[in-house]
C-alpha cells in the first residue's frame, strides 16, 4: 500500500493540498490564493477555472516537495467551501457562469418571495435549513434565469450543477464522476435530509430540471478515480465532505454531544447529535454529518464573517499588513476601550438571519485607537460564536463545557483565551489544526482500509493547548451586554423606515 493520504482543501479564498500520514501528521503542504470577484454590492463570484487550476497546481507542488509519485497516494480525500454554485456544459465542460459563493446575497429577493408565499415551514421541515440566500438551490435558479440559453439547456440535461467538490471530482476524472455526498447536498436547499433524495416539491418550488443534479453518496465512500494524467496514477477519490462536517469528522467528534467550532473565512459550530436530527427553534440548522457508513446528523450555526473580518482589517481597512500580525496589535490594549465591531457585511447569520444587516461599529470616542479597533474586530468572532453556542445549548438540552477548534485563527492565543472567557467553557486546539483537511483524509483512508477503524484514527488526536476561562462572571457579563447593544443596532439597520 502506498505511503500517504492527499487531501484537498478548496475553501472560500485559497485551494490547499495536505498529505497525511499514517499518524495524522501533515507531510507536507501547498496553499494558492484565488481571485475574490465581487460584481455588486454584496455579490460575490469565483471563475471556477481558476479554482481547478489553483487546486491542480497545490497538488503538484505538493508531490514536487516531497518528491513522490501517484504510486506513493492511496487515496484522494476532498472537502470543499459549501453552497457554492458551480453550472457547467455536460459536453465541453466550461462553466456558464461564474461560480456563485455561499456569502452571496443576489437571490435575498427569491428567498423572501418563497417565505412570503408560505414555503418557510416546507423548506426547515425538508431540509433542515433557514430560508436564505445562502444556500445553493437559489443561485442555480438565478444562473438558469440570467444566463442566455441556460434554462434550456438545463430541461435538455446538457448543463450539471454541483458544489465545489462535484465540481473537482468531474475535472479529475476527466468527466466520469458527477456525484457529491450527503454533507454537500444537504446544504443545497433542495435535498430531503429525512428521506435522503432530492425533493420533488422543491425542485419544482425553484423550477430546476432533476438532470442537472449529481448522485449522492456517503461521504465515506468509493466515488471513482483519477484520470492517470493528473498526477501519475489511477488514484480512487474515496473520502468527501463539506468543510465543516470535514472538520468535525477531523476533530474526531463521533459522539453524540460533541462540539467543534473552525475560526475560517466563517465561523462554524457544530455539535454531533446521532443518529437523529435535531431541529431548531432558535435559528439555527439542522445538517447531515459526515459518516463512513450509516447516516448521522449535526446542528450547526454559522457566522458569516469571521476570519474575513481578519482579512478586511488587513485589505480594505490597511490597520494591519498580515492577518497574525492583529494578535500582537490586539495585546497592547487592555481592551477595546468599550468599542464593538459587528462585522455583518454579509448579513448575520445564526441565530439572528437578517439577510439585510450590515457591518457597525459602535462605542467610538475620541480616544479609540487603531488598537482597540483591531481588538474589537478579533473579540467580534468570539461574541458571535458565545451567541450560537447558547442557542445550541438550549436546541439540544445540554450544557457544552468544551469545544475543540480549528481553522486559522485558532491559532491566535488571545483570540482563544477571549472565547474560553466570554463562553465560560474549555477551548481545545488540537495540534493539528488543519483539521478540515485531516477530516478528508481520514474519510477517504477508512473507506480504503488505510486506517482499519475510527478507533484507529483517535489515537492520532493529539491537543496542543487548553484555554479555561479566567475571566471574572461580571466583567463578562458587563462586555456581553455591549456586545448585544452593538448586535441591536446592526438589526436595526436591517429595517426599513
Amino acid at each position: 500500500m502506498g505511503r500517504y493520504i492527499m487531501a484537498l482543501d478548496q475553501g472560500t479564498t485559497s485551494s490547499r493540498t495536505i498529505l497525511f500520514d499514517r499518524h495524522g501528521n501533515i507531510v507536507c503542504q501547498a496553499s494558492k490564493e484565488f481571485m475574490q470577484i465581487f460584481p455588486k454590492a454584496g455579490w460575490v463570484e469565483h471563475n471556477p477555472e481558476e479554482i481547478w487550476m489553483t487546486q491542480l497546481g497545490t497538488m503538484q507542488e505538493v508531490m514536487k516537495q516531497a518528491q513522490i509519485d501517484g504510486s506513493d497516494i492511496v487515496a484522494i480525500g476532498i472537502t470543499n467551501q459549501r453552497e457554492t454554485t458551480v453550472v457547467w456544459d455536460k459536453e465541453t465542460g466550461k462553466p456558464v457562469y461564474n461560480a456563485i459563493v455561499w456569502q452571496c446575497r443576489r437571490t435575498s429577493e427569491i428567498i423572501d418571495k418563497l417565505v412570503k408565499d408560505g414555503y418557510g415551514e416546507t423548506i426547515r421541515n425538508k431540509t433542515g435549513l433557514v430560508p436564505d440566500a445562502y444556500f445553493s438551490g437559489t443561485k442555480i435558479q438565478w444562473i438558469l434565469n440570467h444566463v442566455e440559453g441556460a434554462r434550456e439547456k438545463a430541461e435538455k440535461g446538457q448543463l450539471l450543477f454541483g458544489t465545489i467538490d462535484t465540481w473537482l471530482m468531474w475535472k479529475l476524472s476527466g468527466g466520469k464522476i458527477h456525484a457529491t455526498d450527503y454533507t454537500n447536498a444537504s446544504r443545497t436547499m433542495i435535498y430531503n435530509i429525512h428521506e435522503l433524495k432530492w425533493d420533488e416539491e422543491l425542485l419544482k418550488m425553484l423550477d430546476i430540471p432533476k438532470l442537472m443534479l449529481p448522485e449522492v453518496m456517503a461521504s465515506g465512500g468509493m466515488f471513482g478515480y483519477t484520470t492517470t494524467d493528473i498526477v501519475g496514477a489511477k488514484i480512487p477519490i474515496s473520502g468527501v465532505a463539506g468543510d465543516q462536517q470535514a472538520a468535525l469528522f477531523g476533530q474526531c467528534c463521533f459522539d453524540k454531544g460533541d462540539v467543534k467550532n473552525t475560526y475560517g473565512t466563517g465561523c462554524f459550530l457544530l455539535m454531533n447529535t446521532g443518529k437523529n436530527p435535531v431541529q431548531s427553534k432558535n435559528g439555527l440548522i439542522t445538517t447531515i454529518a459526515a459518516s463512513t457508513n450509516q447516516v448521522e446528523y449535526a446542528l450547526e450555526g454559522s457566522v458569516f464573517v469571521a476570519g474575513a473580518a481578519i482579512q478586511w482589517l488587513r485589505d480594505q481597512m490597511r490597520l494591519v499588513n498580515k492577518a497574525p500580525e492583529s494578535e500582537e496589535i490586539a495585546r497592547q490594549v487592555e481592551d477595546t476601550g468599550d468599542v464593538y465591531v459587528v462585522p455583518a457585511f454579509t448579513g448575520m447569520g445564526a441565530p439572528y438571519w437578517k439577510q439585510n444587516a450590515r457591518g457597525m461599529v459602535v462605542g467610538l470616542t475620541r480616544g479609540s485607537t487603531r488598537e482597540h479597533f483591531v481588538r474589537a474586530t478579533l473579540e467580534s468572532l468570539a461574541y458571535q460564536t458565545y451567541d450560537v453556542l447558547k442557542v445550541m445549548e438550549q436546541d439540544a438540552g445540554v450544557s457544552i463545557n468544551k469545544i475543540k477548534v480549528d481553522g486559522g485563527a485558532s491559532g491566535n492565543n488571545l483570540l482563544m483565551q477571549f472565547q474560553a472567557d466570554i463562553s465560560g467553557t474549555e477551548v481545545i486546539r488540537s495540534s493539528v489544526i488543519e483539521t478540515t483537511g485531516l477530516g478528508a483524509a481520514y474519510l477517504a483512508g477508512l473507506t480504503v482500509g488505510y486506517w482499519s477503524s475510527k478507533e484507529d484514527i483517535i489515537k492520532n488526536n493529539r491537543v496542543q493547548h487548553v484555554f479555561v476561562p479566567q475571566m471574572d462572571k461580571l466583567e463578562v457579563e458587563n462586555r456581553l451586554k455591549g456586545w448585544r447593544r452593538a448586535v441591536r443596532c446592526a438589526l436595526l439597520y436591517a429595517e426599513e423606515e
